[in-house]
């Protein structure tokens, strides 16, 4: 196989693939598909690079391991150039002229690729703007993050800020109001009203937020835990929120989205 780029990525994943070339917000300049790998999300792939022009190499899977180790590619790969993040300004103007959710979800700290991936997934799911992550101390949206939003980190705007503090000051005057969430404190997310332009913002594993992004949110929510657990991680917790606010705006884009994504 030929050496990668400095400047390349290698996404896995049939789904993480496919929805990578559909979207095409990055550049796609292969990938790599073990011999005789059949499936629906694998046929569809094959097609849409013929149709996009993309070169489509098949070799034996053992060669996709040696490739990738120890990635769990499902016999695909594909070389891609880096993710394309917004600027955070674009971000917040996108979110404005957006009348029906003006929703965005902030991450302070999140550090585990699984974690971001799976909150991308959900805040692309839950009908969300927008994301923002900050640039240092905290997961990029790496092949790995990628992946595991099963294709959603290509549809969904993604920013990274140098100051998540400052980002939610800029975010207060364009009107948004910075909703946080802490595992003890604040409001019963269930009672809380989250139908304005919002930020919601999720702390990182373990610490939650960080003691000046606390005081730039204009409010804080708790969900309410019943069991002896005190906690859920923060994939979880994000995913009860970003569907609450999804349940209290009652919008989605478009039609119901009931395509299954993969599993």
């Amino acid at each position: 196989m030929t050496r990668r780029a400095d400047d390349e990525e290698l996404l896995a994943g049939p789904h993480a693939v496919y929805e990578a070339l559909a979207a095409g917000r990055r550049t796609i300049r292969r990938i790599l598909i073990a011999r005789h790998e059949q499936g629906g999300t694998v046929e569809a792939l094959r097609k849409l690079a013929r149709e996009r022009g993309i070169a489509l190499d098949e070799r034996p899977r053992q060669e996709l391991d040696r490739y990738l180790p120890g990635a769990a590619h499902q016999g695909v790969i594909a070389e891609a150039g880096p993710f394309p993040y917004l600027e955070p300004e674009d971000l917040l103007e996108r979110a404005l002229a957006d009348a029906g959710h003006r929703f965005l979800v902030a991450l302070d700290g999140v550090q585990d690729p699984q974690n971001l991936g799976a909150i991308i997934r959900s805040a692309e799911a839950a009908g969300a703007d927008g994301l923002i992550v900050p640039r240092d101390r905290a997961a990029g949206v790496s092949p790995a993050a990628a992946r595991v939003s099963a294709g959603a980190a290509e549809h969904l705007p993604i920013a990274q800020v140098t100051n998540l503090a400052n980002f939610l000051t800029a975010a207060r005057d364009s009107g948004f109001w910075s909703v946080g969430t802490d595992a003890a404190q604040g409001q019963n997310l269930f009672d809380a009203d989250l139908t304005g332009p919002l930020v919601l913002v999720i702390g990182g594993e373990g610490k939650g937020l960080r003691a000046l992004t606390r005081e730039r949110c204009d409010s804080l929510i708790r969900i309410p835990m019943h069991g002896r657990i005190a906690s859920l991680n923060a994939s979880a917790a994000a995913a009860v929120c970003l569907f609450e606010v999804a349940r209290q705006r009652g919008v989605s884009r478009g039609s119901e989205n009931v395509r299954q994504t993969g599993q």
